[in-house]
């Protein structure tokens, strides 16, 4: 998925979020898929028995600061571009919704890539999310961004 992404990333010139070579050629990518996915926070949504998108969730990327309060944290979210349009992220994005309810966290808070044309904060926010902090790995200019649910009573 990330392979795909990158090449449609590329594709269009937008090799500032991920750059422009495939993520299964860089070995310290591969480490951190390989450790997403023993982590025991990855989803995977399908479509036709396919994986069509994945979805990690944890506690805060490294790089960005620690929220003030119990949360959720959405480490990774992508979908495989031959699913595109078909609401495959929303439905993740809304799995980790339920998943922090039922934990009794009122915080999901994620992360992404803030250059070009701010296409992905924009996405985030179409999600239900609000931007809260900026910051930069590098030269990595990134937003995150938050979505608050009720608190439980009772």
């Amino acid at each position: 998925m990330f392979d795909g992404a990158v090449a449609w990333l590329t594709a269009r010139g937008r090799t500032g979020q991920w750059g422009s070579e495939p993520f299964s050629t860089d070995p310290v990518r591969v480490e951190k898929a390989t450790a997403w996915a023993a982590s025991g926070g990855m989803r995977i949504a399908e479509i036709d028995g396919r994986p069509a998108g994945c979805l990690v969730v944890g506690s805060a990327m490294e790089y960005v600061p620690p929220a003030a309060e119990p949360e959720l944290y959405v480490r990774v979210l992508i979908n495989d571009r031959r699913f595109h349009g078909r609401g495959v992220g929303a439905a993740l994005l809304e799995r980790a919704v339920t998943e922090a309810a039922e934990l009794g966290v009122s915080l999901v808070r994620v992360d992404c890539y803030a250059g070009d044309d701010g296409r992905l904060v924009r996405y985030y926010e179409s999600q239900g999310f609000t931007r809260t902090e900026t910051f930069t790995v590098g030269e990595w200019p990134g937003q995150i961004l938050e979505r608050r649910l009720p608190v439980a009573t009772g």
